[in-house]
């Protein structure tokens, strides 16, 4: 990633980054801004050997406060992949099961993706509407906090049928390779999108929906980048319910009495990386009695669920989390939402830990729960 003067010049008589970032509150000695310093210095070799290279959860909050306009989260991942090839690798999450999934996705494999599709509701294997699951299946396997992502990705499919919406849903889907180029593997995620872009094109899709905020910001801003312009619309569920819903005929009841309130936890990637915040909350508030409050810290100012790409998770990780939680439950909510799988999972570990009882919902379960 190449700097301008004018950057470097700012850069240097700054430090936004290292003041908004969330990791920097939990370890004093983690500066975006001394990293990007000591590599404007020719000291590229601290930054490349360090462990605070992984440290860094591409957040995108200093980025999106950035005077200078650096684009840290990129600068991150040229040096994580160059860190890669010299030996210097991540912690690995839950032992690597998650690397290990995704790695094999690259291969000539037989998958039963849509195994959970059948239970519960209608798609196809071609058509103009393609409904991009990710690994949900994959994390209800390898993780045990609860069936999140499959009853994310059940709710989707489930609303788009009440819709008289009957998505393409695939067996030969493979992850999105958000994980992979994030962690500086950026030949696992050339494989990965190869392949995605055969089977989507082979479906006939002409519009892919994401649930999963990283499938959609992959899909949106990095893989046109290796691949050119997409031959099809990409657009994140929450956009596409929030516009499709109020003229679809379906209805919701009114939120029960004394159900308390509901705060929403933007991520990372749909908000700052992708500016998606009002469709989710025009979601929630579509329902009627809903009361809804935000927490101190929202929109682009919201603060990382805490671990990025199953590496890394620490009690750095934890301290965010259980902040967060503290956050929403300071703000009167009873109910957290999010859009975000990940968001989800890693939310609803710390909590388990906690003596706070925060019901942790995703959007699309919340949808259906209330649909009439």
């Amino acid at each position: 990633m190449e700097l301008a003067r004018e950057q470097i010049d700012y850069c240097m008589e700054c430090g936004v980054c290292t003041g908004s970032c969330p990791v920097s509150r939990v370890l004093p000695a983690f500066s975006p801004r001394q990293m990007i310093k000591r590599v404007l210095m020719d000291r590229d070799e601290t930054v490349l050997e360090g462990r605070e290279l992984w440290a860094c959860l591409a957040c995108a909050r200093c980025s999106s406060r950035c005077p200078a306009r650096i684009d840290f989260p990129e600068f991150i991942r040229e040096y994580r992949e160059t860190a890669r090839k010299r030996g210097n690798l991540p912690q690995e999450s839950h032992h690597g099961a998650l690397q290990a999934i995704m790695s094999l996705q690259t291969r000539n494999l037989s998958q039963h993706r849509t195994d959970w599709a059948k239970e519960i509701g209608r798609f196809k294997t071609a058509g103009d509407i393609f409904f991009f699951v990710g690994c949900a299946p994959y994390f209800d396997t390898a993780l045990k906090y609860g069936p999140i992502s499959l009853e994310m990705a059940g709710s989707v499919l489930r609303l788009l049928n009440r819709m008289g919406i009957e998505p393409v849903v695939s067996d030969d889907e493979r992850c999105c390779g958000h994980d992979a180029l994030l962690s500086g593997d950026r030949e696992t995620f050339h494989k990965l999108a190869a392949i995605n872009l055969e089977v989507i094109a082979g479906a006939g899709a002409k519009t892919v929906l994401f649930s999963c905020p990283e499938g959609y910001v992959t899909f949106k801003t990095e893989i046109p980048k290796y691949f050119g312009k997409l031959p099809f619309e990409v657009i994140h569920v929450s956009q596409f319910l929030a516009r499709e819903l109020p003229g679809s005929g379906l209805s919701f009841r009114s939120a029960e009495n004394g159900s308390g309130a509901i705060t929403y936890q933007d991520p990372c990637s749909l908000g700052r990386k992708a500016g998606i915040y009002d469709p989710p909350r025009d979601l929630i508030n579509m329902v009627p009695g809903v009361k809804f409050e935000e927490m101190a810290r929202n929109r682009e100012n919201s603060v990382c669920c805490g671990t990025s790409a199953w590496m890394e998770c620490s009690e750095c990780s934890k301290e965010m989390q259980v902040e967060r939680l503290l956050e929403a439950a300071g703000a009167g909510a009873s109910t957290l939402i999010t859009a975000c799988p990940k968001c989800a999972i890693h939310l609803s570990c710390a909590e388990q830990n906690t003596d706070i009882t925060l019901k942790i919902k995703d959007l699309y379960s919340f949808l259906l729960d209330r649909v009439e």
